[in-house]
């Protein structure tokens, strides 16, 4: 293809649900939406047939309803109106409960691909414009702008530059603040032979975090499984035959859902906290892209659509069609730095300690299970960690 040049106010590198939320959020507020341009290596129908499940927090639900695009979320997508944390061996448990916050609930469990398709439409709608699949393999930044070679051969040049692709952490550059925790996460469908509908379940062990989160009709019975387990152990688990994958199960979890009966095929993907929040005068890093985080509480993406949403609305009041307003690129971008320090960190440094204070097996674990039972009879320290997944740091 003979090389052209594209011209736009931002280009969104990643098409993921935080880049997609971007755009949408970007137009809603004014931004010319020919003049945002999506950059994406997948093709359209790869994204929506990803079947991985994510958890999507009562915060995030309202972002999608601003764009227009709950309404094809919300068919397919688990209310969750409990969430059960326990740590395995020991006494204690908290439940936090929907009716605590007076929410229809505390988060909804949804597949990426579902997620991924509705935002598309939003986009569409707006009159976003999407380049996929297409490939970044050059950034130049100046004064003026930046200017994105293509893979196809054309060239993009830009306002300012977002990086909403992040991968996994095993795929990724290291960045200012990395830990490796030596976990790996099992993920995979379950059935179980006496679920309890909309409830959800985070249960600790000395490997690390094991989740289930209700998905698939009303009956209760099918889950969304995230099990985080030593690299040699996920291995093992990959390897396993279904009917002894859920007898280990079942032995790691207990027998509050009875027996586990169904698993569908099992992938699995490492572990790690990987975060930079440096930005420069033209580019900027949202999502995974900026921090990569242990699932643990499921916040990952959560905490890149607060990030989507924020930029959104700072780089709306710096753009207005085409030419830049009063402060410009380079302070939207410092204010956006500034706004996200707090939420960032708070989320980083409670999934981080998660991570590695309750997968282990030293002798202040007792102390742990205790704290978790002293949780459940303080409601306002239940409701405020409540609150910081559901809505961030505020």
């Amino acid at each position: 293809m003979a090389e052209d040049t594209l011209s736009v106010d931002v280009a969104i590198c990643g098409a993921g649900p935080v880049g997609l939320a971007l755009a949408a959020l970007m137009a809603r507020r004014g931004v010319e939406p020919k003049r945002i341009a999506l950059v994406d290596a997948k093709a359209l129908g790869q994204a929506i047939s990803d079947p991985r499940s994510i958890a999507l927090s009562w915060g995030s639900r309202q972002l999608l309803v601003d764009v227009g695009a709950w309404a094809n979320v919300q068919p397919h997508a688990t209310p969750i109106h409990q969430i059960h944390v326990s740590r395995r061996g020991h006494l204690g448990r908290s439940m936090m409960d929907r009716a605590e916050h007076d929410v229809d609930a505390l988060g909804y469990v949804a597949r990426y691909g579902d997620v991924v398709d509705a935002l598309v439409r939003a986009c569409d709608r707006a009159g976003v414009q999407a380049l996929r699949p297409v490939r970044v393999t050059a950034l130049v930044e100046d004064r003026d702008g930046v200017v994105l070679d293509l893979d196809d051969g054309r060239k993009l040049h830009a306002q300012v530059a977002v990086q909403a692709e992040g991968g996994v952490f095993g795929e990724q550059a290291e960045r200012t603040r990395r830990r490796d925790y030596v976990q790996t996460a099992v993920i995979a469908r379950v059935t179980c032979s006496q679920g309890i509908p909309h409830r959800a379940f985070e249960r600790f062990t000395d490997e690390g975090p094991l989740a289930l989160l209700p998905q698939d009709g009303p009956d209760g019975h099918q889950y969304a499984l995230v099990w985080c387990v030593r690299p040699e152990r996920a291995q093992q688990l990959l390897d396993l035959g279904e009917p002894e994958f859920l007898r280990q199960l079942g032995d790691a979890f207990g027998e509050r859902l009875g027996t586990f009966t169904r698993a569908s095929e099992r992938a699995a993907f490492p572990l790690g906290l990987n975060a930079d929040p440096r930005f420069s005068a033209r580019t900027v890093a949202i999502g995974n892209a900026a921090q990569t985080l242990h699932p643990v509480a499921g916040q990952g993406l959560n905490l890149g659509l607060r990030d989507a949403a924020v930029l959104a609305r700072l780089l709306a009041r710096s753009l207005g069609h085409g030419i830049e307003q009063d402060g410009g690129i380079a302070d939207a971008l410092s204010r956006f730095a500034e706004e996200r320090a707090r939420d960032r960190g708070a989320i980083i440094r409670a999934t981080d300690a998660m991570a590695r204070v309750f997968a282990n097996t030293g002798p202040l674990q007792p102390l742990f299970g205790l704290a978790l039972a002293a949780l459940d009879t303080v409601k306002p320290a239940r409701m405020l960690l409540a609150e910081l997944m559901m809505f961030g740091r505020r």
